[in-house]
């Protein structure tokens, strides 16, 4: 019954690669934006990277070089490439969908999480991500 499930998080050394992948379901993926989101204790959760349905990307400058985010439309799945990973990228991982009904950024979509923040409609359960020798 979930919308979103998340794959591909794990154990990997510092400057590994991951590639997480996310299957939605009983959604007309087409027309959703994409996040992915990590957070870890004590910290509010950060999003990373997002694509618009238009396929428009938004990345953190934490990430920015090392992640790529994609979506397959036919395959209703998403997709976030993790490269030269490091330690401080170690969380758990979450990706998202949102069918924005207002005209909403990408950038805005990804960056104003929080309370008062912008709500995305389909949440994963997360997937761990742990970079350490």
């Amino acid at each position: 019954q979930e919308q979103l499930v998340e794959s591909g998080g794990g154990l990997v050394q510092p400057g590994g690669s991951l590639r997480l992948s996310c299957a939605v379901s009983e959604l007309d993926f087409h027309y959703y934006a994409i996040g992915w989101f990590r957070q870890v204790p004590g910290k509010e959760r950060e999003g990373i990277s997002c694509m618009s349905r238009e396929e428009t990307t938004y990345y953190d400058d934490s990430v920015k070089g090392r992640f790529t985010i994609s979506r397959d439309n036919a395959k209703n799945t998403a997709y976030l490439q993790m490269d030269n990973l490091k330690p401080e990228d170690s969380a758990v991982y979450y990706c998202a969908a949102a069918f924005p009904l207002f005209a909403t950024t990408i950038e805005t979509m990804c960056t104003m999480t929080g309370p008062e923040g912008y709500k995305w409609d389909y949440w994963g359960q997360g997937t761990p991500v742990t970079v350490s020798t």
